[in-house]
């Protein structure tokens, strides 16, 4: 396979991935390390919050890529998934923490409808502040019902 196919078939891999992490993973067994990310700003301490530790998770299967994919040249498409996971983190980073959450203000929200309906599935996901009923795990694939409505505030 073509190696610009492997990574935009891991980048795009990586929403599910992301999406069955976040609902299984983050709202299970490690929902210690989640919770503060479903406080409110005012209650929180500090910049960083325990939840940013699951960046540094996903970087460990993306390095892992990195250097089988480039010290075994029988595994080279390793690289390109790596290449994929890191693209993937990019993305979500400059998304969740740049747009939706302000963490820094590099930019600000955007009109297009799409956009909107990111931050009304991330905004209903952030109305409720427990690890069950939660909704809208995903990132970047919306459901329909978040296109046209009011914006909910995000924490």
């Amino acid at each position: 396979m073509h190696p610009v196919l492997i990574v935009l078939f891991s980048v795009i891999g990586m929403e599910f991935v992301a999406w069955f992490a976040h609902k299984y993973i983050m709202h299970g067994l490690l929902w210690i390390w989640h919770e503060d990310h479903h406080k409110p700003h005012h209650e929180k301490e500090g910049f960083f919050e325990k939840n940013d530790l699951f960046f540094l998770v996903f970087a460990i299967p993306s390095a892992s890529c990195y250097a089988i994919g480039s010290l075994y040249l029988e595994y080279r498409w390793a690289l390109f998934i790596g290449i994929g996971i890191s693209i993937y983190g990019l993305i979500y980073f400059l998304i969740h923490d740049v747009y939706i959450h302000q963490r820094f203000k590099w930019f600000r929200q955007l009109e297009s409808k799409y956009s909107k309906a990111i931050l009304r599935a991330h905004g209903a996901h952030h109305a409720v502040q427990t690890k069950e009923d939660c909704e809208s795990f995903g990132l970047l694939v919306v459901s329909k019902k978040f296109f046209g409505k009011r914006i909910k505030a995000t924490t």
